[in-house]
C-alpha cells in the first residue's frame, strides 16, 4: 500500500509514521530538507526546496519524482553516516539542482541504478572538492557519482542510462555527467573504485563558466574520472559544450569501450572533442567531432593507453586548432571521412599550461606510434603557415584516400621531423602556397 501526501505537512507525518511507499500528489513547496529512512519509496509529484532536497540513505527509490531546488544547491544527496547505501534507485526523475552521490566519511558499499535521469539546471561551480590530475582540476557534474574514498577495499557500482544535463537555452554551469573514484591527486595510491556496467547518456549542454586564461580549471560533457572503470560508455545523445576549457567527451579512468552515436561539438575556447588520459579499449565515435573555439582540438590521446579509435569526421575552425594529435602508442585509428582545419597558430591549454599551437589537422608527437591509420577522406588545412601532416614520431601503414591537402598560404602538406616515420609514397601531397613534404 502507498501512502498519498499532497503537503509538506503530510510527507513529514508519512516520514514519521514509518511509511515506505509514499506518492506525491501535485507540487509540496516549503518543506525542509528531507531524508529518507532506509528502505523508503517516493514515487510522483514534485517537491521545492529553498536549499538542499532529498538526501537517501539506502535502499531509496525515487521513481518518476521531480526535485527542484536553487540551481547551485543540490537536489539529490546522500548519507555519508550509513556503511552502505545497498541499491539507491532513481527512475525518470528530473531535477533542478546538483544530484551529488559522493561516497565519503562511512559509506563503504553500495549500488546506484538510475534510467531515465535529467538534471535540468545545475551551477556547481561553487564546489570545493574536485579531482585533480595532469595539471588541472575538474568541476563536478550536474550528475556526480564519486567515490571518495583513500581506501581500495572500498568498491562500489552502478548501472546509469539515459542520464541527461542541461539544455541549449541553458545548459549546466561545470560539468555534466561525472563519474569516478578516489585517484585524485597524482602521486597518491590508488584508493576506492566505481565499476559501472554500462554508462549511457543522453542530451547534453553544458558551460563551465571557467574564467578565459584559466590554466589549470577544466570542465567536461561527460567525464571519466580517475578509479572510474566502465565496461561501456553509449554516449547516445549530443554533447555540446560552450566554454573555455569545456571538453566534451574526457577519460581519465578505464573504459573498454566508449561508443558514440550522436554529434560531439565543442564551441568554447581550448576544448576538446575527446581527450584520453586514461584507459580504453575500443573507442567507436559515429559521428561527427566539430570544434569551433580558438585552441579547440578534436581528439587528443595525452596519456594512458588505447587499442583502436574509430571516428567518421573531425572538423576544427579556430587557431590552434588540432584535428588529431597522438602522443602515445596507438596500433590501429581510422577516420571513415575527412580531418580538416581551418584555423592557424593560437594558444590552447594542454596538461594546466597555454601553449602556442598550430591548427595541424594529424600530428604524431615523439612517443606516439601508430600501426594502421586510414583516413577515408581527405586531410585538409586551409589556415596559413601550418602543416596538415606533421610526423615526429611513427606510422608504420598509412592510406589517405583523399589525399593530403594544405590550401593556406606558407603551408605545407607533410612534415617529418626528427625521428619521425611514415610511408607517404602512392598518398597525394598537394600544397597551394607551400611544400609539398618536408624533413626537418
Amino acid at each position: 500500500m502507498t501512502t498519498t501526501v499532497r503537503t509538506a505537512v503530510e510527507l513529514t507525518q508519512a516520514l514519521a509514521s514509518g511509511a515506505t511507499d509514499i506518492t506525491i500528489d501535485g507540487e509540496i513547496a516549503g518543506s525542509p530538507a528531507l531524508t529518507l529512512p532506509p528502505g523508503t519509496t517516493l514515487r510522483g509529484g514534485t517537491l521545492h526546496f529553498g536549499a538542499k532536497g532529498l538526501r537517501l540513505t539506502s535502499d531509496n527509490t525515487l521513481d518518476g519524482v521531480t526535485v527542484v531546488t536553487a540551481p547551485h544547491e543540490a537536489a539529490i544527496v546522500t548519507d555519508t553516516t550509513v556503511t552502505s547505501w545497498g541499491t539507491l534507485t532513481l527512475r525518470d526523475v528530473t531535477t533542478v539542482g546538483q544530484i551529488a552521490l559522493i561516497a565519503e566519511d562511512a559509506v563503504r558499499a553500495g549500488h546506484v541504478h538510475a534510467e531515465r535521469v535529467h538534471v535540468a539546471a545545475a551551477d556547481v561551480r561553487g564546489r570545493f572538492h574536485r579531482p585533480h590530475g595532469y595539471g588541472v582540476e575538474v568541476h563536478q557534474g550536474a550528475f556526480t557519482l564519486w567515490n571518495r574514498q583513500p581506501s581500495p577495499d572500498v568498491v562500489l557500482t552502478a548501472h546509469l542510462l539515459d542520464v541527461s544535463a542541461g539544455t541549449a537555452d541553458e545548459p549546466v554551469r561545470g560539468s555534466g555527467v561525472f563519474v569516478g573514484g578516489h585517484g585524485d591527486w597524482e602521486g597518491q595510491p590508488d584508493g576506492g573504485t566505481i565499476r559501472v556496467d554500462e554508462l549511457r547518456t543522453g542530451e547534453i549542454h553544458t558551460d563551465g563558466g571557467i574564467p578565459e586564461a584559466t590554466p589549470d580549471l577544466i570542465s567536461g560533457g561527460v567525464f571519466v574520472v580517475t578509479g572510474g572503470i566502465v565496461e561501456q560508455v553509449t554516449t547516445a545523445g549530443p554533447v555540446t559544450t560552450d566554454g573555455q576549457n569545456d571538453m566534451v567527451l574526457d577519460n581519465w579512468g578505464q573504459v573498454e569501450r566508449w561508443i558514440v552515436t550522436a554529434p560531439v561539438t565543442s564551441h568554447g575556447p581550448s576544448g576538446i572533442g575527446f581527450a584520453n588520459f586514461g584507459g580504453i579499449g575500443l573507442l567507436d565515435v559515429d559521428a561527427p567531432i566539430v570544434t569551433t573555439g580558438r585552441g579547440a582540438r578534436g581528439f587528443n590521446l595525452y596519456d594512458g593507453t588505447l587499442a583502436e579509435a574509430r571516428f567518421r569526421s573531425i572538423e576544427t575552425t579556430g587557431d590552434g586548432s588540432i584535428g588529431i594529435q597522438v602522443s602515445k602508442p596507438l596500433p590501429k585509428l581510422s577516420v571513415a571521412g575527412d580531418v580538416t582545419t581551418s584555423g592557424g597558430e593560437g594558444l590552447s591549454l594542454v596538461k594546466g599550461v597555454q601553449m602556442t599551437l598550430k591548427a595541424i589537422a594529424l600530428s604524431v608527437k615523439p612517443g606516439g606510434a601508430v600501426e594502421e591509420l586510414r583516413i577515408g577522406g581527405r586531410l585538409s588545412t586551409s589556415g596559413a603557415h601550418v602543416t596538415t601532416l606533421e610526423v615526429g614520431g611513427t606510422v608504420e601503414r598509412l592510406a589517405v584516400v583523399g589525399g593530403i591537402h594544405a590550401h593556406g598560404e606558407g603551408s605545407d602538406a607533410a612534415l617529418v621531423v626528427g625521428d619521425g616515420r611514415v610511408e607517404l609514397e602512392g598518398i597525394a601531397l598537394e600544397s597551394a602556397h607551400g611544400r609539398g613534404l618536408v624533413r626537418g
